[in-house]
């Protein structure tokens, strides 16, 4: 084979690993935050909808009235992915999604140190990757990164310890080198560490549970079922809101299969 096919050959397998990984982030990004399941209720899937299409509308009214208000724009790119997480048409919540990143990237302008806006902008450009599934998902891996390691060194409590937890689930559901930014090491430090900053958040538990079960660790997983087991029914009236119902009806199946997988 000579020199110059030989060279096309191996672009061409470049190019399909790279797709591959990206595809592979993709994938975490449409997991790592709350969606519907396949078989949800038509008439939840309807609630859930009008409920993130009337916070999206107040927070739109919010940024608009104050557009130099950093909270302002974050909370509406914030709405404009809950919105988007709950749509199905791909060019209506690319339009959506886009004008979410726009506002979190004002907002981090306006206040570099906003670990809310920092971690929104995380947030929003993982979920256009999601919706992309193409090698610009890839190119936007390290923004993610990037912008959720700013938020964790601002303030690592933030939402739940949510730098951690998110950080954490990137690390453990990408691929590893040098595909991606995958890594064992990584994912467990963030985890555990999400889980001592907010031990009673049901997604830091479950998160580390999960990676317990991925790294068949079965110990490890029945401490966390156990722990599960006691917040769960405190979880449940803690967060029972409207805005938490999306998070129950992914977070209750999960819970289901992590104690399926632990039974003889």
């Amino acid at each position: 084979m000579s020199a110059t096919a030989n060279s096309l050959v191996q672009g061409h397998g470049l190019y399909r690993t790279i797709l591959l990984a990206s595809l592979t982030f993709a994938t975490w990004i449409g997991a790592a935050h709350r969606g519907f399941a396949s078989d949800s209720n038509p008439a939840d899937q309807d609630e859930f909808r009008a409920h993130a299409q009337q916070i999206l509308a107040a927070a739109q009214k919010h940024y608009e009235t104050e557009p130099t208000n950093s909270v302002a724009a974050w909370q509406f790119g914030r709405a404009s992915f809950e919105l988007v997480d709950v749509l199905t048409d791909p060019k209506e919540m690319e339009k959506i999604i886009n004008e979410g990143i726009a506002a979190c990237r004002q907002s981090v302008a306006l206040d570099p140190n906003s670990a809310a806006g920092h971690y929104y902008l995380a947030i929003t450009v993982g979920k256009l990757a999601d919706l992309k599934r193409n090698l610009a998902a890839y190119s936007m891996v390290k923004e993610v990164e990037r912008e959720f390691q700013k938020a964790w060194e601002l303030d690592e409590r933030f939402f739940y310890a949510g730098p951690d937890r998110c950080l954490g689930e990137l690390y453990l559901k990408a691929p590893g080198w040098p595909l991606s930014l995958g890594s064992r090491s990584k994912a467990r430090k963030h985890l555990e560490r999400a889980a001592e900053l907010a031990p009673d958040f049901p997604e830091n538990r479950l998160l580390l549970a999960e990676a317990y079960w991925k790294w068949r660790d079965k110990k490890l997983l029945a401490r966390e079922l156990e722990a599960l087991e006691k917040l769960w029914p405190a979880g449940r009236t803690n967060l029972a809101d409207a805005d938490w119902a999306a998070d129950w009806r992914d977070w209750q199946p999960r819970f289901d299969k992590l104690r399926e997988n632990m039974r003889p």
